[in-house]
């Protein structure tokens, strides 16, 4: 079986979760690179699963992710079983497992889902949470193969709860080899042994399925039946496919009711979609030609049922036949069952079959129903609804739409359509409605969405409401909003609630009489409102005008309402006659019905047209009258009494009415033209003057002038009826503004200012001859009727005639002249055109026609391009090429015009061209290159019949141009056209090729800095000019990028200046910006490219190649491979501390820089490193780590600037200088300490023996364990939180301590031991400080001992040959009398041997671990590194210590030591028996002191300095506070003192607690010597009882001192010159008896003492203490917990740093955990938890249980007996977590005294947490970048080099040697029986060694 993968909603929950839109909006959910397959729903408590490709989602029913489960992508193939060994089906591959069915079994709390990976076999999810599995097959056989094992072949499902238990119905097609013994529908048990299995349940059994092949759409269960509906072809494989429908009882688990029908359409097509409503089979049939259309059936229930009930019946009993004989029904699918004919009574007997009646039966005669509705698009999913009375269907098409139909009787009509998730993605069959039917949940491929089912509110008014047509909504009148029926209160009375389908109209004001008054005027109105709701007694309805209400008078559908008056109207808007209010009628604060009304203001109508005010009053939409007299627009009859009146036009019976009887101006009389500076006298004609009535007036006329107004009197002179004639005096008019005409508005005023009307828009035009006519043919080309001439009086100009004296009147103009000629030179051909500017360039173009000569040529002129007097542009005539002249242009007789610049005919001539080919696309520079190019000023290049553009200037010898794209490779001629003319170069033409062609390109990462060489391979790549490598950029608005600017602004080069480089960025359109960089054409198959470089905050969007007009996507040219972009590199400089000093660097060492990302976008190869002048060869780079091999020589400084060479990392363009390096030579290697010289004996045997033992006592623990675990359980979680503010309290005052220490510790550091004493400690466990002591020399043993080193050196090469090393170890591993002590011994003595050559003591233990696997594999793989039984276990303790050593100093030590000092600061706090060793805190029960011992905390003033013998008081010494309790014993004080007086001494360099006496000072002279036993002890009944601060009476704040023990006859300094103890320092009090006598100090010890029970445990005494730890009081409880609250953050700290938690992976580790891979892999080992307990056992367990149980090997540091029992516990938690079985109480463990339930169940809430950490941590190991063997042997490299001297290398050696001598015959024959040996001389060279070491003559 494939491993499966985690599962678990930490992996998914960065990644879901599109941001929830606002509550208005229906809600979506959506998980990025997903696809979604199916859809479930919890009832009762509305949760939503999302079944999806990989993943199974947990929704709440707002869509919010509430938990995640990761299902694959897992090792499969369809056509395999599910397997373990991956050797049993070679065709696997990592398969993407799509969930096939989800299905919610409420009774259990379950949720059932079926991928279709391992042939679709089943899992058990728990409905809370799907992240956790509630059951999994391990090894399923087939009959548990559920769902169809391929993502297109459909798979439903029924859970159906029957009496006792729920079984579950499934259906599927048939899919894949495998899939035929799999029939299409059975029933499967839930629960059980074999969950999913149809053993013993019914199987629709098929003779063959490939002949029916039913595909499934829907299955769906009412109250008695369940029904599935699906499509096959008929039996006998034939090929028509019908649609059908099949029927089970629910309680039937054999099928024996089994039935089915077939279903038409009538004209459709086959079934696509269904759902079963509770009175009908909705069902959704494809139409049209080609499918493409789709049509809704609906059949209802009792006729279906019916229908089934006819065929069961006439296959029960008449043998399948009808009355006609026809055969109506029959067994069906191949069996052998047939029709019977069975009693009538049968169908009735056995409702749902039984064992004698036929099954399965298929119906013949077709159920057939009418379309409700035909669609245009396929639908994919059908669901349906019973709300308010109605029924409604709701399809999802194919295209993503969501359409809901209203069916009324035999129709349905779609109401609502809306698109839902992506267009064109299908919606799925899992169409849901949530519990209460207020909403669906939609599914398509990428998302969910919840929409609600009737969205009434979303309609803000009555109208949008009846629109929608949906039934579920109306118009709820005297609410005024959108509801459904029941929300209305009213809407059972009339006309209350408006439904659309009955009431087309909503309330309305259908007539409003009258439309509008004045505002002046307060009056009715009544309003129309028909079908308006009846109100009870007590309500009434109120008129709204804006904000002034007044109360409705009703009578049957009219409303009569008061208008506001005057001062309740707003002001009108500004430039307006009248103010527009809404008018509601009201009930309460809902507007029943609405419209507007207006109130009008006559007197602000005349202003909104000043010119023409009767008018405006007159013609307006209002009731207003003119009153011509007083100019005045009033509302009313008519105008004041005496004054004729204008009436409105809307006046009917009336004669002087509407705009035509206002008095008005109609236009002028005479000419509108007046010349500027003439006087002129104007007429205008009136009309209508006779309403002023008889009185005179005077009038005048207004001209509105530039800056003036100007009036003229005028005079009115009467004519004929109403018409007049109106003269303005004359006058001379000059503007300020010269202009050549200038319209002027003029009008009328009659008396003091009352405005006649202007008819229409009236104005008359100043002219001005001067303007516009700068020359003489200009003026005299003017428009005649203007008047002008050209006149010489003073100064010449155009004049208006009658201004000109006569004889100053020119009729002839001057000589032409001409300015300018353009171009200057032309082809021989002529065919130029030439522009000629000028003045007096003639009148009209027929002056011109004839009279332009070029270089004495004829030029034609163009009549379209003429410009009077101007400009002529002619066509040149053909003249000989040199030929050259001026323009001369004569004009009639007069003298031509002659130019000074002269025209040259020049021939232009064609030479080369480069370069001659170039891609069919375009875009080539083609460079012409010629003479006189510069010929004309059109010039236009030709390739072929494509224009070339030209985007330089056209210089004498070349024209540049880009080619355009061609249809089709071949020749094209180039062809410049200079004018009408044109050149060729047919002998050389260019070559259009294929385009080129990106085939691969590579590596698709870069920096973002650039410069990372990129190949990209293709063909024709030779043919491009300029290939480009550029990236389109976003870039924020506010990014400045230097260099930067649009393509438009591209200078453009001078003739001759070289080609400017092309820029690095350029901004394009749209915002964004291109980064380029030129390529090189390697050859035709090979660009080189420069990665562009990336301006910091751009983000890029497309990186493609531009091969001239050719653009390939890199993602195209690099097989699908999208370019990356990664962060630069960060490396951290090489002296980290001091980054300005130099790096001293020893000759021969490889260096290694750390930093971030450095292996993102670049490779090892790529890197350049250099120190000076000199080259650092990159050995590895990984994703933090750089490994170079420097110069072996200083090299010399690059710059010569500095006096040390600079290291610096090039990573393309990014350049990193990490500081100067200065060459050092090596230090020679330290002399081995004396000290350490003592025999390595015992230590291998005792933990053999402890490792034996500890594994019988683990599977030897008592099941009675098993039943307490739940009790005690209960009673730790309700005592957690009482313990809850202790632990707080508790944990503040510790941090507060701890924040101290670690003040402390920035001045002293961590006491870590150093490397040497760290290593014998962890080599040569239990054999005290100096495990390795030279042994004594004898006599005349000086002499020997040059011999005997020399013969140890030669041991130490031989043990470099690994035919030799591996021959040893295995020789003395065979031999029995070789202990395990001693294999152990040998492994560390051969570990220290060679220690300088840790990559050749890494392949001896590599090629020693294989042996063990393939050992192992073939007797219990799991075993594995269980135990240190073989060297090669010792070896891995000690490679793993070796390699570890660094980690634990830098990350993992400060939380292992702070967890320590915690640790002791808890337990001091508290009293600790000092005989018994039990403690009040702890964590370990056994050492829980139970009784309640009164204590005080006293605080002693330590005198401590070299006067602190001088009386007390002196001030000489310091005092130094110390914490104590009153309690404790005298020793226990001296040891808390001492702990404070040397907080900052590791423990070996301070004095011994035995080697000190505590002194307390009273007073002046008061001097006590205290002790544990004096003469003042009590003793009482044998029992004698430890002297305690409390029994000297010793108060807070006393003055104590330490002193020497005299007597003992050594002074502190002694104890500090131990270098090396010969053991551990044994307390005076561990031997509790002294002749009779019983030692006690807080509690007496009631049966043996408590060292003793230790020595003899048996396991009768440990079941007793288990006993009495069952029954622990809460009290106790209380104790154990506050202690593990207040250091759990420090035990999470400690876990975390180990399991690496946001830090990198030490190197060793992933090598080792890459290798251990490979062996599984090597020998097929599949099992995950193989695996699991191979990396535990060599990790975990082996290294890091012993560095928490043992900090005394890391740490200079005492751990007291109750620190040690708390560690103990700590590191059992720790190997609880690293277990992958589930945490058992009633198991045994390694260490027995942890094995209470008590101790177990503290941690049992945190150790699934640390369970998950540990997996997560394998996980990303396994994930991480591959661990290289250079990588390893660089680190390797680099630890040899710092451990060079190695401790005691000879003595080693020589006790290696002392082991060979024990079995030097069978190891000198082995090497003799090897060949390899023999050759290699190996028994010879040891037999040499042994002549050296042992002085032995040998014949040799």
């Amino acid at each position: 079986m494939a491993p499966r993968p985690p599962l678990g909603p930490h992996l998914l929950l960065v990644l879901l979760l599109c941001p929830p839109p606002p509550l208005a909006v229906a809600r979506h959910f959506s998980a990025p690179n997903t696809t979604f397959n199916h859809l479930a729903l919890a009832p009762g408590r509305g949760t939503i699963y999302v079944g999806a490709v990989n993943r199974l989602f947990q929704l709440s029913p707002e869509l919010q992710l509430e938990a995640v489960a990761v299902t694959g992508p897992v090792f499969d193939s369809p056509d395999c079983v599910p397997f373990r060994d991956p050797a049993d089906c070679p065709q696997a591959r990592l398969t993407d497992n799509a969930n096939q069915l989800l299905l919610v079994s409420s009774r259990a709390g379950e949720l059932v889902a079926c991928g279709q990976v391992r042939q679709g076999v089943c899992e058990k999810r728990r409905l809370d949470d799907v992240a956790q599995v509630l059951y999994q097959a391990e090894d399923p056989g087939d009959g548990q193969f559920v769902a169809a094992n391929a993502p297109g072949v459909a798979t439903v499902g029924l859970v159906v709860p029957t009496p006792g238990r729920d079984l579950l119905l499934v259906a599927r097609g048939l899919a894949g080899k495998l899939s035929g013994g799999v029939p299409p529908l059975t029933v499967r048990q839930l629960a059980g042994p074999q969950p999913f299995s149809s053993e013993g349940l019914g199987r629709l059994v098929v003779g063959d399925f490939s002949d029916y092949n039913n595909s499934y759409v829907g299955a769906f269960a009412n109250a008695r039946s369940a029904y599935f509906v699906f499509r096959r072809r008929g039996a006998r494989a034939q090929a028509e496919y019908r649609s059908y429908v099949a029927r089970l009882c629910l309680g039937d688990a054999n099928l024996y009711s089994y039935v089915e029908v077939p279903l038409t359409c009538q004209g459709q097509g086959l079934i696509q979609a269904a759902f079963l409503a509770p009175t009908t089979l909705l069902g959704a049939f494809a139409a049209g030609p080609s499918g493409a259309q789709a049509a809704l059936c609906a059949f209802p229930l009792a006729e279906l049922d019916g229908s089934m009930d006819r065929a069961r019946r006439l296959c029960y009993t008449a043998g399948g036949r009808g009355p006609s004989g026809t055969e109506e029904a029959s067994v069906e699918y191949g069996v052998t069952s047939r029709c019977v004919a069975l009693p009538p009574d049968s169908p009735e007997s056995y409702p749902c079959g039984d064992e004698h009646t036929p099954s399965p039966i298929a119906g013949r005669q077709p159920l057939e129903a009418r379309p409700l509705l035909q669609l245009r698009q396929p639908i994919s999913a059908v669901t349906g609804l019973q709300a308010d009375g109605h029924t409604i269907a709701v399809l999802g098409d194919t295209q993503g739409q969501l359409h809901k139909v209203f069916v009324n009787g035999s129709r349905g009509q779609v109401y609502h359509s809306q698109q839902v998730g992506l267009l064109g993605s299908a919606i799925s069959p899992d169409l849901l409605v949530d519990g209460r039917g207020s909403h669906l949940y939609v599914l398509t491929a990428q998302r969910v969405d919840r929409v609600p089912v009737a969205a009434c509110p979303q309609f803000p008014d009555c109208a949008s409401c009846l629109q929608a047509r949906d039934p579920l909504c109306g118009w709820c009148v005297l609410q005024g909003r959108c509801t459904r029926k029941g929300q209305c209160d009213r809407a059972a009375q009339a006309n209350q609630w408006l439904w659309s389908y009955e009431d087309s109209q909503c309330p309305h004001v259908q007539i409003l009489l009258p439309a509008h008054r004045p505002r002046q005027e307060q009056g009715v109105v009544t309003l129309s409102v028909p079908r308006l709701p009846t109100l009870a007694m007590d309500e009434y309805f109120h008129c709204a005008f804006g904000d002034y209400d007044s109360l409705a008078h009703v009578e049957g559908p009219h409303v009569a309402c008061i208008t506001p008056p005057q001062d309740q109207l707003p002001l009108n808007p500004p430039g307006t006659d009248h103010v527009t209010l809404p008018l509601a009628l009201m009930f309460e604060d809902v507007a029943v019905a609405a419209t507007n009304f207006s109130f009008y203001d006559c007197s602000a109508v005349q202003a909104l047209e000043a010119a023409a005010p009767c008018r405006a009053c007159v013609g307006s939409l209002w009731r207003c009258h003119w009153c011509p007299r007083s100019s005045r627009c009033v509302y009313g009859e008519h105008c004041p009494e005496g004054e004729v009146t204008v009436y409105s036009a809307q006046e009917t019976d009336v004669q002087v009415r509407g705009p035509g009887a206002c008095p008005r101006v109609e236009g002028p009389a005479g000419p509108l033209l007046v010349p500027v500076g003439w006087e002129s006298r104007l007429a205008l004609r009136v009309r209508n003057l006779q309403h002023f009535g008889s009185l005179p007036a005077s009038y005048h006329c207004w001209l509105e002038l530039p800056g003036e107004l100007r009036r003229l009197p005028a005079s009115l002179e009467e004519t004929a009826g109403d018409v007049g004639l109106i003269y303005c005096q004359a006058q001379q008019f000059y503007p300020s503004m010269a202009q050549q005409e200038l319209p002027v508005p003029i009008y009328i005023t009659r008396g003091k200012g009352q405005r006649l009307d202007n008819a229409h828009a009236l104005h008359v035009t100043l002219y001005d001859c001067a303007v516009g006519h700068p020359d003489c043919s200009r003026c005299q080309a003017a428009n005649g009727s203007l008047g002008c001439l050209w006149c010489s009086h003073g100064q010449p100009a155009c004049r208006y005639g009658p201004l000109c004296p006569p004889g100053a009147v020119e009729l002839l103009c001057p000589t032409p002249s001409i300015d300018a000629i353009e171009p200057l030179t032309g082809p021989p051909e002529g065919g130029l055109a030439l522009t000629i500017w000028g003045s007096n360039l003639g009148r009209d173009f027929a002056e011109v026609r004839d009279a332009v000569n070029v270089a004495g040529r004829p030029c034609s002129p163009e009549p379209s391009l003429y410009r009077t007097s101007a400009r002529i542009v002619c066509v040149t005539s053909p003249a000989p090429n040199g030929t050259t002249g001026p323009v001369q242009v004569a004009i009639k007789n007069r003298p031509p015009g002659v130019s000074t610049q002269h025209f040259t005919y020049q021939d232009p001539v064609l030479l080369s061209l480069s370069p001659q080919w170039g891609p069919q696309a375009g875009g080539t520079q083609l460079t012409i290159h010629g003479q006189h190019l510069q010929t004309g000023g059109n010039v236009s290049v030709f390739v072929g019949g494509q224009p070339c553009p030209i985007r330089e200037p056209v210089c004498p010898e070349a024209i540049v141009c880009h080619t355009m794209s061609q249809a089709s490779p071949g020749e094209a001629v180039v062809r410049v056209v200079f004018g009408h003319a044109q050149r060729t170069l047919p002998t050389s033409p260019f070559h259009y090729t294929a385009n080129p062609q990106l085939v691969a390109a590579e590596p698709s990462v870069s920096f973002r800095g650039g410069g990372r060489l990129i190949r990209a391979r293709g063909t024709g790549l030779d043919v491009v000019r300029q290939p480009l490598l550029s990236v389109w950029l976003e870039a924020p608005a506010e990014m400045q990028v230097a260099g930067a600017r649009p393509p438009a602004s591209t200078p453009t080069r001078s003739c001759g200046a070289p080609a400017a480089a092309p820029q690095a960025c350029i901004q394009l359109e749209g915002g964004l910006l291109q980064c380029s960089t030129v390529c090189s054409v390697n050859s035709s198959s090979l660009l080189l490219c420069q990665s562009p470089a990336v301006p910091d905050g751009a983000h890029p969007q497309r990186v493609f190649f531009t091969l001239d007009n050719v653009h390939v996507d890199f993602a195209s040219a690099s097989g699908g491979q999208d370019f990356l972009y990664q962060p630069n590199p960060r490396l951290a400089p090489l002296s980290r501390e001091e980054p300005a000093r130099p790096y001293r660097l020893k000759p021969g060492n490889v260096l290694d820089v750390e930093g971030q990302g450095l292996n993102l976008g670049i490779s090892k190869e790529e890197v350049r490193v250099h120190i000076g002048d000199g080259e650092c060869l990159v050995k590895t780079l990984t994703l933090t780590h750089l490994y170079c091999e420097p110069p072996s020589r200083a090299p010399q400084p690059a710059n010569g600037s500095s006096s040390l060479p600079q290291f610096v990392v090039q990573m393309g363009n990014v350049r990193l200088a990490l500081g100067p390096v200065q060459y050092e030579t090596e230090p020679p290697l330290s002399a081995f300490p004396v000290e350490a010289q003592v025999g390595l004996g015992m230590g291998a045997a005792v933990l053999i023996a402890a490792v034996l033992l500890l594994t019988l006592m683990y599977r030897h623990k008592s099941k009675q364990a098993l039943r307490d675990y739940q009790k005690v359980l209960v009673q730790l979680e309700n005592l957690e939180i009482g313990v809850g503010d202790q632990c707080r309290k508790e944990f503040t005052d510790l941090m507060t301590e701890m924040t101290d220490l670690s003040s402390d510790l920035e001045a002293s550091g961590i006491p870590f031991l150093d490397y040497h004493t760290y290593a014998e400690r962890v080599f040569f466990p239990g054999r005290g400080g100096c495990p390795l002591q030279p042994a004594p020399e004898g006599p005349g043993e000086e002499g020997r001992r040059a011999p005997v080193r020399q013969g140890l050196t030669q041991l130490s090469n031989l043990l470099n040959s690994k035919l030799f090393l591996l021959t040893l170890i295995h020789t003395l591993e065979e031999q029995p009398g070789f202990s395990q002590r001693d294999r152990c011994h040998v492994a560390s003595l051969l570990s220290l041997a060679l220690h300088g050559k840790l990559e050749y003591l890494t392949d001896i233990m590599r090629t020693l671990l294989s042996d063990l696997a393939a050992h192992y594999v073939h007797k219990n793989p799991k075993l594995m590194l269980r135990r240190t039984e073989t060297m090669v276990e010792k070896l891995l303790t000690n490679w793993l210590s070796i390699c570890l050593y660094a980690f634990l100093k830098e990350v993992a030590g400060e939380p292992l030591y702070m967890l320590l000092r915690a640790i002791q600061y808890q337990v001091d706090k508290g009293p600790v028996d000092a005989v018994t060793g039990k403690a009040k805190r702890t964590l370990n029960d056994s050492r829980l002191l139970r009784e309640d011992v009164d204590f005080r905390p006293l605080t002693l003033m330590v005198l401590v300095g070299p006067r602190a013998g001088g009386a007390a008081g002196s001030g000489a010494a310091q005092r130094v506070p110390a914490r104590v309790l009153d309690t404790d014993t005298i020793t226990q004080v001296k040891e808390k003192v001492l702990d404070q007086v040397y907080k900052g001494t590791p423990f070996s360099q301070r004095p011994s607690v035995h080697a000190l006496d505590l002194e307390w000072r009273s007073g002046l002279a008061g001097h006590l010597t205290l002790s544990d036993e004096d003469l003042t002890s009590v003793t009482q009944n044998h029992w004698k009882r430890l002297n305690t601060l409390q029994h000297y009476k010793v108060p807070d704040g006393a003055t104590v001192r330490l002193i020497p023990q005299l007597h003992k006859g050594g002074a502190v300094s002694q104890s500090l010159a131990q270098s090396c103890p010969l053991g551990e320092n044994t307390p005076m009090l561990e031997d509790g008896e002294e002749g009779g006598v019983h030692l006690w100090h807080l509690v007496k010890a009631t049966e043996e003492p408590e060292g003793a029970k230790a020595r003899r445990s048996s396991l009768r005494e440990r079941e007793r203490e288990r006993a009495r730890a069952k029954a622990i009081p809460e009290i106790y409880l209380t104790r154990l917990l506050s202690m593990k609250g207040t250091l759990q953050k420090f035990v999470d700290d400690t876990f975390q740093a180990i399991l690496s938690v946001n830090r990198p992976v030490p190197i060793a580790v992933k090598y080792l955990f890459d290798f251990l891979d490979e062996l599984a892999e090597k020998h097929g080992i599949e099992d995950p938890e193989t695996l699991h307990i191979w990396k535990t056992n060599s990790l975990l367990l082996r290294f890091w249980v012993n560095a928490l149980k043992n900090p005394q090997l890391i740490f200079d540091v005492r751990v007291s007996d109750n620190v040690d029992a708390i560690l103990a516990v700590i590191a059992q938690t720790f190997i609880d977590s690293c277990t992958i079985s589930e945490h058992k109480v009633g198991r045994a463990h390694p260490y027995p005294e942890q094995d209470s339930p008590v101790n177990k169940l503290l941690y049992a809430r945190e150790i699934p947490r640390y369970k998950q950490m540990v997996e997560r941590y394998y996980s990303d190991i396994r994930q991480s970048s591959p661990a290289s063997y250079q990588e390893m042997n660089s680190a390797l490299a680099e630890l040899s080099g710092n451990y060079t001297s190695a401790p005691h290398c000879l003595e080693a050696l020589q006790e290696l040697y002392n082991h060979i001598h024990r079995y030097y015959d069978q190891i000198i024959g082995a090497l003799e029986e090897d060949p390899v040996g023999q050759k290699m001389q190996l028994a010879c060279r040891l037999q040499q060694v042994a002549a050296l070491v042992e002085n032995k003559v040998t014949d040799l």
